[in-house]
């Protein structure tokens, strides 16, 4: 699929990650949930567990690979994004932080799905 800019391509490449993900066995519960302080991409549930997913992309690894990008400013942003979404929605559950690296162009993607890429709680 050609997509004509960055957001519908983001889109798209978090709709490829949210179904490979489904594909490993994790439930869907959310995507593109925008709270303070950030936007949360994907939340899965694998078991009783819910899972905030951080997608990253790169088409090559010119610039580096996608997991170099998750400084520790991302991660702050993305706990306060967490626990505002929890808050919200009145849960209080095991979660855990994922980061799902997409690398290549459609049809042509590998993932690297590191599984709790960092600690919040």
């Amino acid at each position: 699929m050609s997509c004509p800019d960055a957001r519908h391509r983001g889109a798209h490449i978090e709709r490829l990650a949210a179904d490979w993900l489904v594909a490993q066995g994790l439930e869907l519960v959310a995507t593109n949930q925008h709270a303070k302080g950030g936007e949360l991409d994907i939340i899965m549930r694998d078991g009783q567990t819910l899972v905030f997913v951080e997608v990253r992309h790169r088409a090559s690894a010119r610039h580096g690979h996608p997991l170099e990008t998750i400084t520790t400013t991302k991660q702050r942003r993305l706990i306060k994004a967490a626990r505002f979404y929890l808050q919200r929605n009145g849960l209080s559950c095991a979660c855990r932080f994922d980061v799902l690296a997409v690398s290549g162009r459609p049809p042509e993607l590998d993932f690297d799905w590191v599984a709790g890429a960092f600690e919040a709680f």
